[in-house]
């Protein structure tokens, strides 16, 4: 069983910065693709970032550019800097992680989620 858990979310004005983090615990192959997505209210969820363990990433095009994921293999935790905020960015963010993910920007590959942060971003 794998669980994740997110955290770096919170409140900041437009154009600022966030770094959000997730932490795996688990079988390290469960996690050969990890991801994430935000949902804002009333909004179906949207595909934010992801990368492989192979270091390949892909990126949703509204946040392409001013966001950058990576991933630390050895603690088993993937980051997801958010530069240059925007009110639109507002969410919640849910990492993901799944052991074969075919199509990195959608989320039914993914077996595993977190709960999710908060992201609100201020005009």
């Amino acid at each position: 069983q794998v669980q994740l858990v997110e955290s770096g979310g919170g409140f900041v004005q437009t154009g600022d910065s966030l770094r959000l983090s997730c932490t795996a615990s688990g079988p390290t192959y469960s996690t050969n693709n990890m991801g994430w997505f935000r949902q804002a209210p009333g909004k179906e969820r949207e595909f934010v970032a992801a990368i492989r363990r192979t270091g390949t990433t892909k990126y949703g095009s509204s946040v392409k550019g001013r966001f950058t994921i990576s991933r630390d293999r050895y603690k088993n935790t993937v980051y997801l800097q958010m530069n240059s905020l925007k009110p639109e960015d507002t969410a919640v963010y849910y990492c993901a992680a799944g052991s074969s993910v075919l199509v990195l920007d959608t989320s039914r590959g993914y077996d595993y989620w977190g709960q999710g942060t908060q992201v609100t971003v201020s005009s």
